[in-house]
C-alpha cells in the first residue's frame, strides 16, 4: 500500500523539471548577444543607387523604343 502512494506522490511531481529546464534555456536565449544594428547608408550612397537605376530605365525606355518602332509614350 505504501509503494502505491509513494508511485502517485512521485507522478504527480514529474513536469517540474522539464518546466524549469524549458525556464531556464529561454533565460539562456534572452540573454544571449544582442542584434547586431543594421548599416545605414550615406546620403551618397543613396544618390548613386538612385542614380544608377534612372540610368537603367533610360535604357530600358532607349532599347523598346528602338525595338517597338512606337514613339515613346
Amino acid at each position: 500500500m505504501s509503494s502505491i502512494m509513494t508511485w502517485k506522490m512521485g507522478c504527480g511531481h514529474r513536469w517540474v523539471f522539464p518546466v524549469i529546464g524549458v525556464v531556464l534555456v529561454s533565460i539562456g536565449g534572452c540573454a544571449a548577444e544582442a542584434p547586431k544594428p543594421t548599416s545605414t547608408m550615406t546620403q551618397e550612397q543613396v544618390r548613386d543607387h538612385a542614380d544608377k537605376a534612372f540610368d537603367k530605365l533610360k535604357q530600358e525606355e532607349k532599347n523598346r523604343v528602338v525595338g517597338s518602332g512606337v514613339g515613346p509614350y
